[in-house]
């Protein structure tokens, strides 16, 4: 059963007051482990400096004393993931190794837990799913403890997350701003430390941008790479599962645990070990830096400190050997099909919720676009998806990946866009994010890096961007850029200080094969 994140701690038995030289030595370990990341807390994990309930009181200990400033949890399963580390602490103990057994993760709340409500950040009376979704089900099969359910806004339309259903997500780095969105929740609670890595996803960049406005890593994959089941595709296609984390290496064993097919899917990329990639140095690469963007019929314009940090990152890449040429992809009419591919998604949404009068007024107005592009408008632009990939991908017959940045502003202020009309959200949020979206209807691989901080400490990010399952490439030249960059040293807190870290391990890909049903 699930638990409000306000009693989070009730289930997390209390310690004696005086403590003892084992229990601080424990939560020594466990902080150290935590401090890490993903690849450090499950090296820790399966060398046994620290146990799964250790790790998982602490997340849970974690979530509630943020909950009330950043809101980045819809669910707290507290008594339910303390009985799975318990159950994952007697798996270790009896000499079992998984890739995740015993960590800590948290899962966006568009995605089904047995025994959870998926509210898909709408109001209203939810009953609990029945089943894991396939996502969520291949992170137990590597060993996850779920603790939680991330915010999103309704529906996942928006690049922030706020709703009349639970408030507002603050992003850690400077409370009066948003994280981003649709995948805000988990990019806050990455960010602030209270979980290692999470899921997400992404419809028209619901991974990368809250990942470029908290200074994570957020890889969108390759449509297909992570099952978006019980959808056999989502959103018509534009919307995929991805990961949010603090490094390179992270994200990579959370896409590797998290990646394959269910039966049903009808997207089925090759398998690809991610971990891996993130370990090989790239050869020398071309390298389109990009500040163009797709047309929309809106007014936009890039920040001049969003193009500053890209153009350093630019700069970084010629540093490290690679060669870099201004280049814009071909777009061409590419937005006139995303509108119905969208808008159809949200109407067959909305038609599930148990009372959709309580949905937002927007809502109600994608609703009545869907219904009026759900024909011939959507069947026509999935038929023009082949073209626009030749269109677009022309560009990879002269160079290996696309720089962008992920967005063309920094975070917004929470509240920024609340209040107004459809039409003025719309216009609003791709003014600030005209540059991801695109590789949605594409269905290519686009990893979010850290690009830096404003003057006012606020973080951007750039996009690594290339064609049809490149996610190798992407992540080897994200590893490569981090690891002069430093980027997982910089946390929010204390003015957005640096703080040290512990070097992670190296896990395998050993054991990620497909489980059987």
């Amino acid at each position: 059963m699930s638990e409000s994140s306000d009693a989070a701690t009730a289930a997390v038995p209390a310690r004696s007051a005086a403590g003892s030289a084992t229990e601080s030595a424990a939560k020594s370990a466990a902080e150290s482990a935590a401090a890490g990341g993903l690849v450090a807390m499950a090296a820790a994990l399966a060398e046994g400096s620290v146990s799964a309930r250790q790790l998982t009181e602490q997340a849970l200990r974690r979530i509630a004393a943020a909950q009330p400033g950043l809101n980045a949890f819809r669910t707290v399963r507290a008594e339910a993931a303390l009985a799975e580390a318990d159950a994952a602490d007697r798996r270790l103990a009896a000499g079992e190794r998984l890739p995740l057994l015993g960590v800590p993760l948290a899962v966006k709340d568009d995605m089904d837990v047995a025994g959870e409500p998926t509210a898909f950040g709408c109001a209203g009376s939810f009953a609990p799913k029945t089943a894991d979704s396939e996502a969520v089900r291949r992170l137990r099969a590597a060993g996850a403890v779920i603790v939680g359910k991330t915010q999103t806004p309704e529906l996942g339309q928006w690049p922030f997350t706020e709703g009349g259903a639970f408030g507002e997500t603050r992003n850690p780095w400077n409370r009066s701003y948003t994280p981003g969105g649709s995948s805000g929740g988990s990019a806050a609670a990455v960010a602030a430390g209270l979980v290692p890595a999470a899921l997400g996803s992404d419809g028209a960049g619901s991974v990368r941008i809250p990942a470029a406005w908290t200074h994570l890593v957020g890889v969108k994959p390759q449509r297909g790479r992570i099952s978006t089941w019980p959808e056999p595709e989502a959103f018509n296609g534009l919307t995929v599962n991805g990961v949010l984390a603090r490094t390179v290496a992270d994200a990579a064993l959370l896409l590797d645990a998290a990646s394959g097919p269910h039966p049903e899917d009808l997207h089925r990329p090759a398998r690809i070990c991610a971990v891996e990639a993130a370990r090989r140095t790239p050869r020398r690469l071309r390298i389109a830096l990009s500040f163009g963007m797709a047309f929309t019929a809106t007014p936009k314009s890039l920040d001049p400190e969003v193009r500053s940090a890209v153009e350093r990152l630019a700069a970084r890449l010629e540093s490290l050997g690679h060669e870099v040429i201004p280049e814009d992809p071909r777009y061409g009419p590419i937005g006139l099909t995303f509108v119905p591919r969208a808008t159809s998604g949200v109407r067959d949404w909305a038609a599930r919720m148990p009372d959709p009068a309580l949905l937002d007024p927007r809502t109600h107005e994608a609703v009545r676009t869907g219904r009026l592009l759900g024909g011939l408008p959507l069947r026509m632009s999935r038929r023009a998806e082949a073209l626009l990939r030749r269109r677009v991908g022309e560009i990879f017959g002269r160079y290996d990946v696309v720089l962008t940045p992920t967005t063309a502003t920094p975070p917004l202020r929470v509240g920024a866009l609340a209040g107004l009309g459809a039409m003025a959200t719309d216009r609003a949020m791709i003014a600030a994010c005209p540059y991801a979206w695109t590789w949605n209807v594409l269905g290519w691989p686009g990893v979010n890096v850290p690009a830096g901080l404003t003057d006012d400490g606020l973080p951007m990010g750039a996009q690594l961007l290339g064609p049809a399952d490149s996610e190798p490439l992407l992540l080897g030249l994200a590893a490569q850029m981090e690891a002069v960059e430093g980027w997982a040293a910089r946390r929010p807190g204390r003015g957005g200080n640096a703080r040290a870290v512990r070097p992670a391990g190296r896990p395998e890909c050993r054991g990620l094969a497909p489980v059987t049903r």
